[in-house]
Parts: C-alpha cells; sequence; structure tokens
C-alpha cells in the first residue's frame, strides 16, 4: 500500500491521540498492593469485588454477607465475595448529584433478630435538599417495613453528612453537614452541622445535653467518618475542612466528639484556637478530604490492634493513627498507607474474618475511573496472625 502524505498525516493523528489516551489515563491497580508501616509490619490490599458505582458505607450482616450503598440510591450485596447482580433495594426517593444521595448505612445493635437496619439520603423538599434516616427490615432479597426516623436535616449539592453508627450506649448517631451554610453549624435549633443522637425508633433520649434535643455536639463543617475507640469508648470522627470558598483550604480534621461540645467550626478552623470550642486532636493542611473511619480490631492485623484508621478522597490514602497508650487522647504517631495506588477512597471497615476492608470512590466525578472501579479492598496483614 502506498502511504500518502495524508494517510501519514491520519496516522499520525491517531497515534498521537492512542499515547494521550494511553498517558492520561490512570494506571490499572496492582493485583496486590502492599504497604509497609513503620514499625516494619506489611500490609497487603488485593480486590475483594469490583464493579461498584461510588460506594459509600460498608457494613457485614454475616462472615458471608456484605452491604455496600452505592451513591445513586442501591444497596448492593456480596455473598461470598461475589456481587449479586440484583441490588436488595434501589430507593426511588433519592436525590444524587455532587456530594449527596445515598450514604450512611448502619445495623441496629439486634440485627440479628430483629433484622433492622439504618440508611441515611438526601431527598429533594419543598424546602430544597434534606436529608433523612430511614429504618428498614432486611428481608435477604429486598427491603421492607420502612420507617422514618428523622428527616429534614439541611442538606445541599456539598456538605450533606451523613455517617451513621450505633453507639456502645446502643443509641443511634448520625453525622450531617453545613449544607454549605456554615452559619447553622452554631446555630443549636438547626440539626445542620451537628452531631445527632437519638433512639433506634427515633424518639429524643433523656440525657441529651440539650433538652427535647437531637444535637449531641456542634461546630461541624461536614464529618464523615465516625467510630468509637474500643479501649476509652471515646467518639472519634474525621472531618473535611474549609474549601476556599468558606475559609483557606485545608483544615481538615480528626476529633475526639463528646456530649454538648462546640468544635468552632466556622468560629475557628485548620490550628485557630477559641475558649469554649475544642481544637481537633488532628488537622491536615493541605487538604486530604477525610472519609469513613474505623477503629482497627481484627486478628488478620494484629500489629495494628486498636489503631484509628481513615480514608483520603483526596488524598487518596488509608490513613493510620496510633494513640498513646497511655493516654489515648494524645497521638503518638500518624501515618499514609497505599498513597496513589487506589485513587479515592471512601470508607474502611473491620470485616468478621479480621480483615480490613476499604471503598474507593474514583467514579464519583472528581476522581479518575481505573479498571474495574469502582472496588472494595480486602487488607490484611502479612504474613497473617497464626
Amino acid at each position: 500500500m502506498t502511504v500518502t502524505p495524508r494517510r501519514l498525516a491520519v496516522s499520525l493523528a491517531l497515534a498521537g491521540a492512542v499515547s494521550l489516551w494511553a498517558c492520561a489515563s490512570p494506571p490499572e491497580p496492582p493485583a496486590a498492593g502492599r504497604a509497609v508501616s513503620r514499625n516494619g509490619a506489611a500490609l497487603v490490599a488485593t480486590t475483594f469485588v469490583s464493579g461498584l458505582e461510588v460506594p459509600w458505607s460498608i457494613v457485614f450482616t454475616s462472615p458471608d454477607r456484605m452491604l455496600v450503598t452505592e451513591r445513586p440510591g442501591r444497596v448492593r450485596v456480596v455473598e461470598k465475595g461475589a456481587l449479586r447482580e440484583r441490588p436488595l433495594a434501589v430507593l426511588s426517593d433519592v436525590e444524587s448529584g455532587g456530594e449527596i444521595g445515598l450514604m450512611g448505612m448502619t445495623l441496629a445493635p439486634d440485627y440479628a433478630s430483629s433484622r433492622a437496619m439504618y440508611l441515611c439520603y438526601g431527598y429533594d423538599s419543598r424546602d430544597g435538599l434534606r436529608d433523612r434516616v430511614v429504618r428498614y427490615r432486611d428481608a435477604g432479597d429486598s427491603l421492607s417495613d420502612r420507617s422514618v426516623i428523622i428527616e429534614g436535616i439541611p442538606a445541599a449539592r456539598n456538605h450533606a453528612g451523613c455517617r451513621l453508627r450505633f453507639g456502645p450506649d446502643g443509641m443511634l448517631y448520625v453525622t450531617t453537614g453545613d449544607a454549605t451554610d456554615r452559619r447553622i453549624a452554631q446555630d443549636l435549633k438547626s440539626l445542620g452541622g451537628k452531631t445527632l443522637r437519638l433512639r433506634p425508633d427515633g424518639s429524643i433520649p433523656p440525657d441529651n445535653p440539650f433538652p427535647g434535643s437531637p444535637v449531641f455536639s456542634y461546630g461541624h463543617r461536614n464529618s464523615q467518618g465516625l467510630d468509637w475507640d474500643p479501649v476509652s469508648k471515646r467518639m472519634f470522627q474525621s472531618e473535611h475542612g474549609p474549601s476556599g470558598f468558606d475559609g483557606p483550604g485545608g483544615g481538615d480534621e480528626v476529633n475526639i466528639v463528646e456530649a454538648g461540645k462546640n468544635y468552632g467550626w466556622p468560629l475557628v478552623h485548620h490550628k485557630e484556637t477559641r475558649a469554649g470550642t475544642v481544637p481537633p486532636l488532628l488537622e491536615y493542611t493541605p487538604a486530604i478530604a477525610p472519609s469513613g473511619a474505623c477503629f482497627s480490631t481484627g486478628a488478620l492485623l494484629p500489629s495494628f490492634q486498636n489503631d484509628f484508621f481513615f480514608t483520603g478522597l483526596r488524598g487518596e490514602r488509608l490513613v493510620r493513627v496510633r494513640l498513646d497508650p497511655s493516654d489515648r487522647r494524645r497521638v503518638a504517631d500518624t501515618e499514609d498507607l497505599f498513597r496513589g495506588v487506589y485513587g479515592r477512597l471512601r470508607d474502611v471497615a473491620t470485616g468478621p474474618d479480621g480483615a480490613l476492608y476499604v471503598a474507593t470512590s474514583n467514579r464519583d466525578g472528581r476522581g479518575d475511573a481505573r479498571p474495574g472501579d469502582d472496588r472494595i479492598l480486602r487488607i490484611v496483614e502479612t504474613p497473617p496472625a497464626r
């Protein structure tokens, strides 16, 4: 075949386009990513399940069954490591876009007998976007017995919360964002920018710090990680700092959250202090966009027992926080793990097998989707405990 100038130009253009595409596309993640901690212990991450769309929250209903919320409004089932094609539920009233959608999920303390589970999601109301928490019964192949626990929580396309957890006291805790209106975080009449505390049926516990109110703590911008230290029983949260439009970028936080306390937003941020507000345990500038969090208690991470882990979205990392064993209000050490290996990370949970499970968030409009994204990673220490 004769190569004409025109054919040559077309071939070069196509080759250039392929080259640019290859350079722009993120690399396929390794079959087994490895990270070595400062203490010399090695962690290995493998893909547990793939093909998800913006997974937000992970829970285990049994050793062989995992539930995952997808932000567009689906609850997915993973059984024995395989993603079931048919969702457990598709919520028709979910408003999804930006950072809002189907978000937090948790199981009732008596799930084994009641099969009760809780979901938090954004919806459109006559007053604009709001969050609601709803209780369902897990029927195995569907959700039933829908009951609204709380609704009308201020929300927006950004800063919508909403992590759910039951505490050691058997109460339901809900993190809420400031809905991009930072003034409401200091307004005790607003549910935005708070941690809420409720009974499982949605009623207000009589020992809440503000009588007749579900508000447990205030002055939060947008907390998305929540768990309790298994040693001290204190609540730890990860929280997003300002993004530029509402304050200088950075100022992400880890907080120890206690009843009735003011965590400062927007009166203070970054490393500022002010009487009557609680300074963060940790502060991150530049921003790493912290999301899901948990304490590691699994047998497959023996060198990391009772360490606090949280995920980074913008930071594309898993952060390990080791607390001072003599005073667990103080940090002994922190380190970044798997930085940049799997992209944006959304949630982390300890599985019943003793491994850590981490959800990516590369299809959320802010990440670069990789082959197989989004995925759930399974992380164990190697060699595992014997």
